[in-house]
This record gives structure tokens, sequence and C-alpha cells, in this order.
């Protein structure tokens, strides 16, 4: 019986396609899709969805657990904003530890590290731990405040579990390869054996992490413009939508690599570049694409070759009017880098409608 397979994306790289066929060949793989913006990952293409039956696959999910956006309206004045968006930025830097930076001292957290399996508290203990709460780190990470059509201020996060996440995704990859190497493959645990409850524990324990990184971020960040502007945040109205993670639904687990969850009515958040801003969507539920949309507008260039071929006056000029670290250390993140997402999102009319375009005033990034 063939199975189901959905691919969204217009261009892809062959190894991409490898990639995904080679998880869709397991005994374990039941339905499959690659989202608008997917492009060559680690055993799993990002922006790669897979449900398995009976299994969890660590890869799959990948090192940076819970991986995701949180954006976050306000009441703050888009005119104010621009107006200090200078002072804003440094005082970000000021209040916000990015790339390999952390906390001198641990954040305060309700979370507890001895409800993690003897995988995850070792990879907690030999990591940063509680001083990597409020830590943007590196890579597309990033903090962005923009201004949607009708004028409304939006912080948008993008960031995950930081170090705790790889920690535990290193441990369970070793664990599930059986050769005590985190070795790229299609390696599964089963659901319910000791090292499958405790890798789906600790997954969920990361996914928590992540979240509460990125509402420590938003507050900062929210603190750092209401020094200079007047207004506040709707933190009722907060939405955060992990893109890297496993859940189970139907009794399947569905595997998002760079993928958002977009169930009928839920409410997401997809990212384009330093340039183009965020869009704030709602999902369909296309069971399709196994409820999930694009994560970003996708890679075009990979970092190296992006440091390599693009030029930075040409980044300069792109990035003109936003207040953002525009040099040869985020050269990799220049739009040139990424697909168009204006033609992503068209390519997910099926599985997203779009509720606004939030455009960036300033972005921060490690």
């Amino acid at each position: 019986m063939a199975k189901k397979i959905k691919i969204y994306s217009e261009h892809l790289e062959p190894q991409a396609l490898v990639q995904f066929h080679s998880a869709m060949e397991q005994d374990f793989s039941i339905q499959g899709a690659l989202m608008p913006d997917a492009h060559v990952g680690y055993s799993l293409p990002i922006g790669g969805v897979v449900a398995t039956e009976g299994v969890v696959v660590p890869a799959w999910v990948g090192y940076d657990i819970g991986c995701g956006m949180c954006a976050l309206p306000t009441s703050f004045d888009a005119n104010q904003i621009k107006e200090n968006k200078d002072k804003i930025f440094d005082k970000i830097y000021k209040v916000i530890p990015v790339g390999f930076s952390v906390n001198s001292t641990p954040t305060a957290s309700d979370l507890n590290p001895q409800n993690l399996a003897k995988h995850g508290r070792r990879a907690f203990e030999n990591r940063k731990g509680f001083k990597a709460l409020g830590t943007l780190g590196g890579g597309n990470h990033f903090i962005e405040i923009g201004a949607d059509e009708n004028q409304q201020i939006w912080v948008i996060i993008h960031s995950g579990s930081r170090g705790v996440g790889h920690g535990i995704a290193t441990e369970y990859m070793k664990v599930a390869s059986g050769i005590g190497k985190a070795k790229e493959g299609h390696y599964p645990l089963k659901e319910e054996s000791p090292e499958g409850l405790e890798y789906i524990n600790d997954m969920n324990w990361a996914l928590a992490f992540a979240l509460e990184n990125r509402k420590e971020i938003m507050h900062r960040t929210v603190f750092a413009i209401s020094q200079f502007c007047v207004g506040e945040a709707h933190w009722e109205n907060l939405i955060n939508r992990n893109h890297n993670h496993a859940e189970c639904k139907n009794g399947l687990w569905i595997h998002r690599k760079g993928a958002t969850h977009a169930e009928n009515g839920m409410l997401g958040v997809i990212p384009g570049n330093m340039r183009d801003g965020s869009f704030i969507v709602r999902g369909k539920g296309n069971p399709e694409s196994l409820y999930s949309s694009s994560h970003g507008a996708g890679r075009v260039l990979g970092r190296r070759q992006a440091k390599r071929t693009l030029k930075l006056e040409d980044f300069k000029k792109t990035m003109d009017g936003i207040k953002a670290m525009v040099g040869k250390s985020t050269l990799d993140e220049s739009p040139m880098a990424y697909k168009d997402i204006f033609e992503v999102m068209k390519r997910q009319n099926d599985l997203v409608d779009v509720l606004c375009h939030v455009a960036p005033i300033l972005n921060i990034k490690g």
C-alpha cells in the first residue's frame, strides 16, 4: 500500500528529496509532507513532517527541541518606536545575551530539572542550565519589533531550548543509534520502551524550557521598549508555536522538523527574513500537510556559501531603513540567502490564512 506523501515545495535540492524519501521508506513511517520552505537538514529535511506508528525518532525532532516563535501584540506607538529605534536597539543588547553568551547568574524558573530522566538531567547539568533562560542564541534566531498594516506594534521572537535542548537531543540520539554516538540516520525509540518514554518526557520538558526562554526574552524586550515609549504588551494575546517537536495525534507520532503546527483555527507565526518581516497566520488544519505549515522562508544558500558569494554592499542596501546588525557576521542571514517568503506564503494557501504582515522596524541577532 502506497504511503501518503504531499510536497508543497516547488524548488528542492535533490539531497532534500533523498533525505525525505529515505525517511518515508522506514517501516514505521505512515505519512509525510514537505513544507514550501523545505531544504536539506540533519537526517530529515528542514520543513519535513513525518507521522510514525509506535516509535519516536529523536533525530527527526532535531537538536534544538522546541525551537519556535512567539508573537506579542502591543499598544506601543509605531512613530515612537521609529523615533527611538537606536536607543531600543542598544538597550535590548544590554539586557539580553546573544550568540554564545548567557546570563551571569541563573534566571528564576518554576521548571524542575528533577523531572527529567537520567539522560535529560545529565544534559542539563553539563550545559548552562537556567543561566541560558532569557538568551537569544545565534544563527537565524532573532528578536524583531515591527508594525502590521494597521500600525500595531508586535514583538516577535525566534529562539529555542538553547544548550539544554541540544544536550537532551544529543543524549537520546546516542541511545537511539545504539552505538553511543549521535549519528545521522533514522534511529527510532519504541514509544512504550523505557528509553522512548524517557525521551518523550524530556522532549516535553525541553519544549517547556524553550517557551519559558522566549517569554523571558519577550519580557526583557518589552522592558527595553518601555524605557523610551509609552504603551504596554497584550500578554493575554501571546502566540506561541514550536516548529521542532513530536506530538501524538490519532495514535500516530507527528514529527515536525522546521514546520509549524497549524491545526484548524490555531494561531501561528511564520517569519521571512530580516527585511521582509513575519506573518501572523491562522491554521486550516489540513490533514494532507499533517496539520502543519512552513516555519519560515527556507534557505537557498547555506551559511558558508552565503558568506562566500553574497556582497556586503547589497546586504546593506536591502536593509535600508531597518535598524539591524548588518555586517560580515550576519551576511549569512541576508534576505538573499532565503527563498522569497511571499512566494512561500502563496504555496500554502491550503494550510494557513494570513491575518497580518508585520514589517520590521528593528531586528536583533546574535
